[in-house]
């Protein structure tokens, strides 16, 4: 029986394929081998039973002993379990988990060991894509500046704080971690518990969301789109809340803007009651409703919207698609207009005069119709009525008395101006009452009297011209002009239409005058409410591209030019962080007039949105022209606003485009005049740019390099290199190396950071690739041998991230690195920007451990000052003052000047761009430590990084 299950144990161990399971004699040689440990290893039984099992670790292994260790702990302990890598036959590795049991006789003596291994590559390759996959999710949830991202715990204290937060609420993350959220509510909020109510509807239903009031440090309040999300374990336990807000205030108060123009749009709209107007959308369906449309058509606005406008037109009109056409017609021309039959909900019909008006939005995309009606059934019927009454009266002469009293009674109740001319004498035959008050001349005075007679000279050739034009032709011919009349200055719609008489030699003129001074000027609020900027009453941005397609138009058919200008006020952010927004809105306000008054009558000033405002110059000459424009918008600018007492300045960038250098439509001037706008504020403010083709080149080329860099972040094409610094008392000895990054472009090949960094900086991508390269100089400065430190560089803008300090702790913790080995190098553009702030978070980066190293010294305005600012590691001369010092007396003079103070301030001095024997002579004559330059090695890869130097002096 135990022989029958030794046989089967030990075809158990040798058919298993999945483990190498085999037997160590007490000295370690292999005594037997199962084919699991064939597969795990390559080697065949004949090959390796006999041998010691460790062939299977790596020389340095060996070198140390770590097979030995093992085996004493197993004999030691009765097992030995560890995880680390393993070789094969053919000398490649894998990541192995490995259980080594001793083995004992009856009597307790050793008698060999038991070794099991099992290949764990696949899951350790798997573990490590997590560990990346979370700390890029750390990277880019530290990098978000635009929202506020942070954890709380159960009880609702802050547990991180990431930059977006920071910038939104004020506070720096030791000010606030482990403080309650409910601070950033109100002191009324606090006390209705709301808070605590917000993270038990989080608790419950997994996510709470709402928008309101929050409060920043300093206790000023923003409006904040916020959402909580319960976060929960694998097994459903409760470990904290997810909570991010967004300062939405600007957007509120956009939207509370547009809410009002909207408003106040519908109330104008809505409270007309003489003309239905309503909007259409793309397929002709009713949208809304107003008080006139309901009034003209009997239907409520909840049975008409979502209905097909057709239901307005008789049966036979939709069966002959009439609705369908005039939709057509006003997509087309831009409007359809015209008279005819219209039917309300209770059937009966109506004679309107319908305009439908094709609606584009900014972009001109159609977006629906606006469509007008008004009932003219009454004017239509008097004026059938005179017609149907004058055939009459010519039918039958015999009652033509009684008839001319019927005729007098109904022209006396037409509501239009009725005036009857003779068509060959001009003689005015007949006239109403409603003429008497419009001429303000009595009906006795006006008839048998000639239009120049009675009526003034621009009445006269108003009313006789129209006549002209009825004679030459048929049909009814109408005219609107602004005249002055008897009331004032009136619009006149004139419509004239010519009378055939009984006698084919006997014509007569009618003319139905009708004011629509009224209407027009209700239209033209309209019009000028969608047309113009609701806080300045300049062009909007519709108004400003029709004006600059007209000026386009005009100007190529003159041979002139057309320049557009756009132009962005400088700093005026702050005013509105710090005075608010009504104060900022006056500013606009003063700002748009300066603009205005300093430009021609024919030139449009447009608002576009904020504090940005567009110009359209037609008819000039030349670039210079729009150049002298542009100063002199920026010089009107210049002068303090006094608004409530407060002294307001504020610049003016300027970006120029002219119609002779790029493609002439509006889009196109406007998205280079921007591009010239972006170069004047690049390069420097209040001033102006213009557009060249070569900004559009750049600007595409940065694009194209900007999506590049994505995906090479993505794709692993970033390699640092690294460059050796010496030290000068043994010039043999490297001390450290310089981190500098290389992007390796599968299609450009090989791309400097010169190329690139620029890019990454205004992109916001540099908060990225600043934390890849501390991650990766860390990681890889742990792998060499010796104590050599490893320098990375630093951008401005990772300053700006209050997590700069986090990545660095992470980096050095995650990699095993001792803090005394990584330097970080900054520039003095640093500390001129925010210098207490970033003063502070030096301070910081200095407590971990880590040196720091001041680049490019003496090249700024105040070197000597930030060396009293902050205590630094080291300072590095700026390679041209090396480069320069052989002809140079006053690049050696400041070398020397700086040696002499750094021994005075015991901070070492590094020469950097060192190229020859020479200068490497001079430098340490002069008293420089260390030293860095191609004399010594170019950057390379960490595996092919130079690793000692012959004695170059």
């Amino acid at each position: 029986m135990d022989k029958n299950a030794d046989v089967m144990y030990r075809l158990l161990v040798q058919s298993v394929i999945d483990y190498a399971i085999y037997m160590l004699k007490p000295d370690g040689t292999v005594a037997n081998w199962n084919a699991g440990a064939q597969r795990a290893k390559g080697y065949t039984p004949d090959e390796i039973v006999g041998k010691h099992f460790s062939l299977f670790y790596s020389e340095n292994d060996r070198l140390n002993g770590v097979p030995q260790r093992g085996l004493d702990t197993a004999a030691r302990t009765g097992s030995f379990e560890t995880e680390g890598w393993r070789y094969r036959k053919d000398g490649s590795a894998f990541w192995a988990h490995v259980v080594i049991d001793a083995i004992r006789g009856p009597h307790g003596e050793l008698i060999g060991f038991a070794k099991i291994t099992r290949d764990c590559t696949e899951q350790q390759a798997q573990q490590r894509k997590e560990r990346e996959q979370e700390a890029r999710f750390r990277l880019l949830v530290e990098g978000v500046t635009d929202y506020a991202i942070y954890m709380l715990d159960h009880d609702g204290l802050v547990v991180n704080w990431n930059a977006g937060a920071q910038r939104a609420k004020g506070y720096v993350a030791e000010e606030i971690v482990g403080q309650h959220f409910s601070r950033f509510y109100s002191a009324q909020d606090r006390q209705a518990h709301i808070p605590e109510k917000n993270l038990q509807t989080a608790y419950r239903t997994g996510r709470f969301e709402d928008q309101g009031w929050r409060y920043r440090k300093d206790g000023s309040a923003f409006w904040a789109h916020v959402i909580i999300d319960a976060v929960r374990d694998d097994g459903g336990k409760l470990i904290g809340y997810a909570k991010i807000t967004r300062d939405c205030t600007e957007q509120q108060a956009m939207l509370r803007a547009q809410r009002e123009q909207e408003q106040r749009f519908r109330l104008l709209v809505e409270g007309v009651t003489d003309y239905a107007i309503y909007m259409l959308d793309l397929q002709g369906c009713v949208v809304n409703w107003n008080a006139g449309a309901q009034r003209a058509k009997g239907y409520l606005a909840e049975e008409i919207v979502g209905e097909h406008f057709s239901v307005f037109y008789s049966a036979q009109e939709r069966l002959l698609g009439a609705p369908d056409a005039n939709l057509a017609i006003a997509l087309a021309n831009g409007r359809f207009e015209d008279e005819g039959w219209r039917y309300r909900k209770d059937g009966s019909a109506f004679w309107a005069h319908v305009v439908i008006d094709a609606i584009h939005n900014d972009e001109g995309r159609l977006i629906g119709f606006a469509k007008i009606t008004r009932d003219i059934t009454e004017r239509r019927e008097q004026e059938q009525k005179l017609l149907r009454a004058k055939d009459l009266a010519e039918a039958q002469s015999a009652k033509m008395s009684a008839l001319s009293k019927f005729l007098d009674n109904i022209i006396a109740n037409i509501p239009s101006c009725v005036v009857v001319e003779d068509a060959i004498t001009r003689e005015i035959l007949l006239v109403n009452d409603r003429s008497e008050k419009l001429f303000g001349v009595s009906k006795a005075l006006l008839v048998n009297k000639k239009p120049h007679e009675c009526m003034s000279a621009e009445l006269s050739d108003y009313f006789n011209s129209l006549a002209d034009i009825a004679l030459r032709s048929e049909g009814i011919h109408q005219r609107e002009q602004q005249l002055l009349t008897a009331s004032g200055e009136r619009i006149l719609h004139t419509r004239a239409t010519i009378i055939r008489g009984q006698d084919a030699r006997q014509n007569y003129i009618m003319l139905l005058v009708e004011d629509v001074t009224d209407q027009r000027a209700a239209d033209a609020r309209i019009h000028h409410m969608a047309h113009h900027d609701n806080l300045t009453s300049l062009p909007n941005r519709i108004l400003f591209r029709q004006r600059l397609s007209e000026a386009l138009r005009g100007d190529s058919q003159s041979g002139r030019h057309t320049a557009t200008l756009c132009l962005d006020l400088d700093n005026f952010k702050n005013v509105n962080d710090a005075l608010g927004h009504q104060i900022g809105d006056e500013l606009l306000r003063a700002v748009a007039k300066r603009l205005r008054a300093a430009l021609r009558d024919r030139d449009t000033l447009a608002r576009i949105g904020g504090d940005e405002f567009a110009i359209v110059l037609p008819a000039i000459g030349s670039a210079e022209e729009a150049a002298l424009v542009a100063q002199r918008l920026i010089e009107a600018i210049r002068p303090p606003v006094n608004i409530e007492g407060h002294n307001l300045s504020v610049g003016l960038s300027v970006g120029i485009a002219l119609s002779a250098t790029i493609t002439n439509t509006p889009e196109q001037m406007l998205r280079c005049a921007d591009m010239a706008l972006y170069e004047a504020k690049r390069n420097g403010r209040n001033r102006y740019e213009h557009f060249t083709l070569e900004m559009d080149d750049v600007a595409r080329s940065r694009r194209v390099i900007e999506n590049d860099l994505r995906e090479a972040i993505g794709s692993q094409q970033l390699k640092l290199y690294y460059q050796p610094i010496t030290d000068g008392e043994a010039v043999q000895s490297i001390i450290g190396y310089e981190a500098l990054m290389r992007w390796h472009h599968p299609v450009k090949g090989l791309i400097m950071p010169n190329d690139f960094i620029p890019i990454a900086e205004e992109s916001g991508l540099i908060h990225m690739l600043g934390a890849y390269a501390l991650f990766e100089a860390c990681r890889e400065a742990t792998t060499w041998d010796g104590k050599q430190s490893v320098l990375v560089n630093l951008s401005p803008l990772q300053f700006k991230n209050s997590s700069l300090v986090s990545v660095v702790e992470a980096a050095l913790r995650d990699s095993g690195l001792e803090p005394s080995r990584l330097e970080v190098e900054i520039t003095e553009s640093v500390l001129l920007d925010d210098s207490l702030g970033n003063i502070r978070t030096l301070e910081s980066l200095k407590k971990l451990g880590v040196q720091i190293a001041l680049d490019d010294f003496g090249t700024g305005y105040s070197s000597l000052s930030y060396l009293r600012s902050f205590p630094f590691d080291k300072i590095k001369i700026d390679k041209s003052f090396i480069s320069d010092m052989g002809d140079s007396r006053e690049a050696l003079a400041i070398i020397r000047a700086i040696t002499g103070m750094s021994r005075s301030l015991d901070i070492q001095i590094t020469a950097e761009g060192v190229e020859s024997s020479e200068q490497f002579a001079k430098l340490r004559e002069e008293g420089c430590t260390l030293f860095q330059g191609y004399y010594f090695g170019r950057p390379q890869p960490s595996e092919l990084r130079l690793k000692a130097l012959s004695d170059p002096s």
